[in-house]
């Protein structure tokens, strides 16, 4: 851990709007990006403002910096909306992190040298000196390449810590959870069993009315895992096709018994505040009893049933991928697997 330890702090779930770049050329596309980090530096400065200097936590919506890929194949995303691992783009949010004296987390696409021919969705949080103390890229994605995709050589050039990464820091044990991961028990689970105390969420999801299934999991993940989750969604994706407010709303906090704490209605909005008490997470966490779920967790009972089970292979995309019709096909295969194997 780096820094004296905050035990009480603000934490914000930043609900901005993202401005596609899916069209523009990339030297647009890249002035676009840095454009919206200006943007958003504003609005964190004002935000930090009105709620205290004790705002420390500021987390951003997924897809905040370019909007996701729609009919752009892999290589057409990596030149128009990936950044570099030590790129022009996270030096500007680290100097955004550095000016605000905040931890800064979101979600961007990502080049990796070892990957040449892909890219990772990758959840991110930059400390207030400005260095990068949390790296992770989504495990679990219908279009996009993941780590298990590419998983023998992923693990011969990071480590498994580096897969379920949790950063110590002053203000607690982060991780990040990725969009509908969060849909995704065992994600979360992972970050749990090596500490993590808040679930960092960036999210770009449907915004409704009625109770959707993110929104339950948030909560489950929260009590199970005994952690807040900081969920920020998009307050609308400008410049493509699909209506802009589908996903818009509903950023929230949920502390560790699942209460929902601060949450936005629709709109760029800073009202999904709240305090965070690690003080009081920590209590909670020693206090034998029925609701201490992590301590009554019992993990042999599950290993077994889990290394004799697998449906979706990794290692599809060790060779490349040519189409992303790809990802269809193998979801297809697993499908007929589970249904061949009596699951579904």
């Amino acid at each position: 851990m780096v820094g004296e330890w905050i035990p009480h702090y603000h934490a914000l779930a930043l609900q901005t709007t993202c401005f596609a770049v899916n069209g523009l050329s990339p030297s647009d596309a890249r002035a676009r990006m840095m454009a919206t980090i200006e943007r958003i530096d504003a609005q964190i400065r004002a935000s930090k403002a009105f709620i205290g200097q004790d705002l420390k936590l500021v987390v951003l919506p997924e897809y905040f910096l370019t909007s996701f890929p729609l009919r752009e194949t892999i290589a057409q995303w990596r030149a128009l909306a990936c950044v570099e691992m030590h790129g022009a783009e996270y030096d500007a949010l680290s100097a955004v992190a550095q000016r605000n004296d905040i931890y800064l987390s979101g979600n961007l696409y990502e080049l990796d040298p070892h990957f040449p021919q892909l890219y990772f969705q990758t959840s991110f949080c930059i400390d207030p000196t400005g260095a990068v103390v949390l790296r992770y890229r989504r495990l679990n994605s219908m279009f996009a390449p993941t780590p298990h995709d590419v998983w023998d050589k992923y693990l011969e050039v990071y480590s498994l810590e580096q897969v379920f990464p949790v950063a110590d820091t002053a203000i607690g044990r982060l991780a990040a959870v990725a969009s509908e991961e969060i849909l995704y028990p065992e994600i979360s689970r992972m970050m749990a069993m090596r500490g993590a105390e808040i679930l960092l969420h960036s999210s770009s999801e449907a915004s409704s009315p009625e109770q959707t299934p993110k929104e339950v999991a948030k909560r489950a993940r929260a009590i199970e895992n005994m952690a807040y989750v900081i969920s920020a969604n998009s307050a609308a994706i400008d410049g493509i096709a699909i209506p802009k407010d589908s996903t818009n709303g509903h950023s929230q906090i949920i502390d560790p018994k699942g209460q929902v704490i601060a949450e936005a209605a629709q709109g760029e909005s800073m009202v999904a505040h709240a305090e965070v008490d690690l003080e009081s997470l920590r209590r909670l966490r020693h206090r034998p009893g029925m609701s201490n779920y992590l301590a009554r967790q019992r993990f042999e009972l599950y290993a077994q049933m889990y290394a004799q089970h697998s449906f979706y292979p990794p290692n599809t995309l060790l060779n490349g991928i040519e189409d992303k019709s790809q990802f269809v096909q193998q979801q297809l295969a697993t499908i007929r697997k589970l249904s061949d194997a009596k699951v579904i």
